[in-house]
């Protein structure tokens, strides 16, 4: 049995999107920063689809090489292909989206990373763990990468693997156009198609554009183009045709594109073109190695292609196999897909990274109640929260599953130090006991404050709310929380929406679920829930079947402590723990109440507050997990 579907060789890049729309690359005021080069999106297009992948390329030594590595395992994909060059740097491309037929990009790849790949850098065993290799054009066009291809397509034939082209044909990278001239497409060059030409018979499935076949086949009229690639090979011909989608040729090239093998297209808004072929090829590569016919693959890639064109970035665009059956199954709502709320929706919750299945949170996040301690002013609650870290890092251990909630107020030191260290990272963003709500004065008015939010911090929200406010009440506080979570999402970060009905009115069995069914019906749709301890499985039932009958793919609930003894919270961890969709909790008084107010008053040193936080936080996850370990 073989462990991997594929394999891609090739570019790797780190991707500069620029933020505005419509204007020149000149005029870009931001970007942003997604992984890019073909092999590298399809690798991880295929990922998002259930294939298992894995990428052979080289990064730089530095930043951005981490980051081609750290989000590649994000997605999934195998990266004991991708070797760290010491010498050179990852390669960059600034790109932009100018109009549905304009994408000013400039490719920086001077003496890069990718283009030192050799031969030394194939792993045979790597190579003969997979189904298929999947080579793109580009290191054909440089004799030590060549070699690398060459020694890579090799070994696949020795170990019964299927191998696939993507001619994937920039003639900039071939040295056929200037800086700037990245977007160009076609240029003729004999030399460019006698390279290809020498290595088109390797391949059982070879995938272009119209004029990718033209510089394949050394003419500009497709079907003569196509009708050389078939004299040289006999693999599967899959050309597409933009917006009259894609055609398959098995055997002989028909008089007519229109008599190969199709796929239904999807009449769709196109925003941005590129990356278009990479999702295109991830699609087909799925039907095509999970054995479908070539009409149900073609469909797949025409999805896959119709994702990319209508939103922003290469990667991020693919949709995941949950995503995909969705679309196929309900079709196009809204021909601007990145509009589509419900597509959306999906496409999120679906495409989020990390294991997050179990959550044992100490949260330090608390201003007011710090603030008003014995001895305390901002500049000690500043240490004192870095000690709470010291903590929760010690109870950690390095392990997965552990997470701070800290704010940046006051304990902004703290939420630096915790940078990089594996823990779930959550951020308050409320007032400290606001309500109606209002929001930390750095979060600014127009929630611009996010912005300069790093990508894996969780924004948390506690609103004071019940079903029966009043309706002036209920109106300003739901408009707090929409915008929130718009920008939220604008800026690409979870969303953690907490609610305590206990401290503004009396609680029944339903009310957190009537809370709940409320903020779905006015779009909001947190990734968590952090909910105050319910007293009946009446409660906790209603509540998880109000989030499930909204929300398939939330992360899913953490409970709070409220200040509770361990004793107390032990008896809520044991109820809340029947219910698989509670995942863990987030307390944080129960942990540091007694060292916070010993060590404001200068009872204790940083020393024994650390060692008491450390065995309270030891202590709870115990109980945590011992509950858990009870209804499993």
């Amino acid at each position: 049995m073989k462990r991997l579907d594929l394999i891609t060789i090739g570019r790797a890049s780190v991707d500069l999107y620029g933020a505005q729309v419509g204007g020149r690359l000149e005029d870009m005021a931001s970007f942003q920063k997604y992984i890019g080069g073909s092999p590298t999106n399809i690798a991880a297009g295929t990922a998002r689809l259930g294939l298992k992948s894995a990428l052979i390329t080289r990064v730089g030594d530095e930043h951005m090489g981490r980051f081609i590595r750290e989000e590649l395992a994000r997605e999934g994909v195998d990266v004991r292909g991708v070797t760290t060059d010491p010498e050179r740097l990852t390669a960059l491309v600034l790109l932009g989206i100018r109009d549905d037929k304009q994408f000013p990009l400039i490719f920086y790849r001077e003496n890069c990373a990718d283009m030192a790949l050799c031969e030394d850098d194939i792993d045979e065993g790597l190579i003969a763990e997979a189904r298929c290799l999947v080579v793109t054009g580009t290191h054909l066009s440089h004799p030590r990468t060549e070699a690398a291809v060459v020694k890579a397509l090799a070994l696949a034939r020795k170990h019964g693997c299927q191998t696939a082209l993507d001619i994937d044909y920039r003639p900039n990278l071939w040295g056929l156009a200037g800086h700037g001239a990245g977007e160009a497409r076609f240029i003729e060059s004999a030399r460019v198609t006698e390279k290809l030409q020498g290595h088109l018979k390797i391949f059982d499935l070879i995938v272009g554009t119209e004029e990718e076949f033209h510089i394949a086949g050394g003419a500009t009229d497709t079907l003569a183009a196509l009708a050389r690639v078939r004299e040289i090979s006999s693999a599967t011909l899959v050309c597409k045709r933009g917006p009259m989608g894609a055609a398959a040729f098995e055997g002989r090239i028909p008089p007519s594109l229109d008599d190969g093998i199709t796929g239904p297209g999807f009449p769709i808004e196109v925003f941005n073109v590129l990356g278009a072929g990479d999702g295109f090829m991830s699609g087909l590569l799925k039907g095509w190695l999970d054995g479908a016919d070539w009409r149900t693959a073609l469909t797949y890639a025409n999805a896959c292609g119709a994702f990319a064109v209508s939103r922003h970035g290469c990667t991020p665009a693919y949709p995941s196999w949950e995503e995909l059956q969705f679309f196929l199954k309900r079709g196009v709502k809204e021909s601007a897909l990145r509009k589509d709320a419900a597509l959306e929706q999906i496409h999120w919750s679906t495409n989020r990274s990390g294991d997050w299945s179990t959550m044992r949170v100490f949260a330090f996040d608390h201003r007011a109640q710090l603030e008003e301690l014995p001895g305390a002013d901002a500049i000690k609650i500043s240490r004192f929260k870095e000690l709470c870290l010291d903590a929760a890092q010690a109870v950690a251990g390095g392990q997965p599953g552990y997470g701070v909630l800290c704010d940046s107020r006051l304990g902004r030191s703290a939420l630096h130090k915790s940078a990089g260290t594996g823990l779930w990272i959550g951020r308050p963003v409320e007032w400290p006991g606001s309500r109606p709500l209002t929001l930390e004065p750095e979060i600014g008015p127009d929630f611009g404050g996010l912005n300069e939010w790093p990508l894996g911090h969780v924004v948390k929200v506690l609103c004071f709310c019940h079903p029966d406010d009043d309706a002036a009440m209920r109106a300003g506080q739901e408009e707090v929380l929409q915008r929130l979570f718009a920008a939220t999402r604008r800026n690409r970060l979870e969303f953690l929406l907490e609610v305590i009905p206990s401290k503004v009115g009396p609680v029944a069995d339903d009310t957190v679920a009537r809370l709940i069914r409320r903020f779905y019906e006015i779009g909001i749709f947190p990734d968590w829930w952090k909910l105050e301890p319910m007293r009946s499985d009446a409660a906790w039932a209603a509540t998880v079947r109000a989030i499930e009958d909204n929300d398939a793919h939330t992360r899913g609930i953490v409970v709070l402590g409220l200040g509770q003894s361990e004793a107390d919270l032990g008896e809520s961890f044991r109820l809340a723990a029947r219910y698989p969709l509670v995942k863990g909790f987030a307390v944080g008084r129960t942990i540091f109440a007694e060292a916070a107010r010993a060590w404001m008053a200068g009872e204790i040193g940083d020393g024994a507050a650390v060692e008491m936080m450390t065995a309270n936080f030891r202590r709870l996850c115990g109980v945590w997990d011992a509950a858990r370990g009870e209804t499993e």
